[in-house]
């Protein structure tokens, strides 16, 4: 056993999770998403004062951690909570701060 195999899949899957949570504006995205079911990009830069492009990189960043999922709805993307890693996220989080 080396020492890389202390970090559990779990263990990255939290932090994962964790690095993703890790921005206010992100944080601000999931609670709208998770309280208005889906919503658009183009709403989301009405409501928050950044620039276009950096809501996009905080929305990449959700995506690629697996919380949030986005439909292309030309010219639009609609983005919505990833029911099932979000679950999951908040499992892994109880779990861990038990």
């Amino acid at each position: 056993m080396t020492k890389k195999d202390n970090i559990t899949e779990e263990q990255k899957r939290l932090a994962r999770y964790a690095k993703a949570l890790g921005h206010p504006i992100r944080i601000y995205i999931l609670k709208r998403l998770q309280n208005h079911c889906c919503c658009y990009s183009g709403d989301l830069t009405e409501e928050l004062p950044i620039a276009k492009s950096t809501l996009s990189q905080h929305l990449k960043e959700l995506k690629s951690a697996g919380l949030i999922q986005g439909e292309i709805q030309t010219p639009r993307i609609k983005y919505c909570i990833n029911k099932k890693n979000w679950e999951e996220a908040q499992q892994l989080f109880a779990h861990f701060f038990e």
